[in-house]
């Protein structure tokens, strides 16, 4: 499936169709964690409030821990 941006304000939006967040039980309310691998968007379902406290914290240790190797790949 091919989508482009629609703009939202100053900002881009993309629009998620009801048959894709029905394939992953989400809905308006749902939380999302937005990741990348540099090149594509990872959008993941939060499914609670503590799954989402683990991911942030994940995401803080990698970031501490890989900090140089990141710059370096930002280059």
């Amino acid at each position: 499936m091919l989508k482009t941006l629609t703009r939202h304000g100053n900002s881009a939006a993309l629009v998620i169709e009801r048959p894709i967040l029905e394939l992953l039980n989400a809905d308006i309310n749902t939380t999302f964690d937005i990741t990348t691998d540099g090149t594509a968007l990872i959008l993941t379902p939060v499914r609670d409030e503590a799954q989402l406290t683990a991911t942030r914290a994940s995401i803080e240790r990698i970031g501490k821990r890989y900090r140089k190797s990141f710059e370096e790949l930002a280059k």
